[in-house]
């Protein structure tokens, strides 16, 4: 007979469901035991798992049933919360820099020099989102200010706005060491706070800046190749407990490479033009008078 999980066994696996699900994790698997590995107290605890396994996925059902619901609309009481944030999105966005605090929650607060935040016009159409603050923005506290910094604004003016007409963001807000990749914790614990600016700033189109920003928006695992030069439906997972939280809120995600990785290989500059069109053509954006190649570079 399936055990039946007390209240709060039930309320702890609920919790849990939610937090996976807010990280962007929805498929839950029991992993299976290798074979000769088993001793009686192995045997006895698998036997109990297996007994209750029907109630946790009872319980893991409820919870997707709930989701679901919420996914049509939100309330009346939440759209008039998140019609609030709307009126006055540099506010809202002071409440999230406010929630960072002193961040040290992951091993990169204890590195950094100034957290990095975000930048830019909190009403735009377009959001460019990259990996983390190099050296330059660690120093001022402003992503994009060194040399993949001034060929990104070149990238904008290409497009014929300015720096200051987007929001401009990373994925972690502090540098990690010696400029290297942030590792998978370190995006997901910071990773929601970039959910919550994005769900503020409700961008028509995200401009993802590299492989890193791409595969933790994206939670996908694929080459640049592969992701760029399509328009991908996109929900920032915000959590359900964020004031910004809006179940209906969906935007597009544009892929195209990090301007650090342009300075590197500059032949991949002709691609993030097209990338960037793309984008202008789907925002209704007159192309500029300049050469079909333009990649965007003073």
């Amino acid at each position: 007979m399936a055990k039946v999980l007390d209240e709060a066994s039930r309320k702890r696996v609920a919790d849990a469901v939610r937090y996976y699900r807010d990280l962007g994790i929805y498929d839950l698997y029991r992993r299976e035991t290798p074979a000769g590995m088993l001793d009686a107290l192995i045997a006895r605890q698998e036997l109990a798992a297996s007994q209750a396994a029907p109630a946790v996925a009872e319980t893991i059902a409820a919870v997707a049933e709930e989701e679901t619901s919420m996914d049509a609309q939100p309330s009346a009481a939440d759209a008039e919360k998140i019609a609030a944030i709307l009126n006055d999105k540099p506010a809202a966005l002071r409440v999230i820099r406010e929630d960072l605090g002193d961040c040290q929650r992951c091993g990169l607060g204890a590195t950094r020099t100034k957290l990095v935040f975000g930048v830019g016009n909190p009403g735009t159409r377009i959001m460019f989102v990259g990996e983390g603050p190099g050296a330059d923005e660690d120093a001022q506290g402003e992503p994009f200010v060194g040399r993949a910094g001034q060929l990104l604004n070149n990238m904008i003016s290409a497009m014929g706005i300015r720096r200051e007409d987007v929001y401009i963001a990373n994925v972690v807000k502090c540098r990690p060491p010696q400029n290297r990749a942030p590792e998978r914790d370190e995006c997901n614990t910071c990773g929601q706070f970039l959910m919550r600016q994005i769900a503020v700033v409700r961008p028509e189109v995200i401009v993802a800046l590299g492989a890193t920003a791409a595969k933790f928006l994206l939670a996908a695992s694929d080459s640049m190749a592969n992701l760029r030069g399509r328009f991908y439906d996109f929900h920032p997972m915000v959590p359900s407990a964020a004031p910004e939280h809006d179940p209906s809120f969906r935007t597009k995600l544009v892929v195209t490479y990090h301007p650090a990785y342009l300075l590197r290989d500059p032949r991949q500059k002709k691609e993030t033009w097209l990338d960037l069109q793309m984008v202008m053509k789907h925002l209704g954006m007159a192309l500029p008078k300049r050469e079909a190649g333009h990649s965007g570079e003073a």
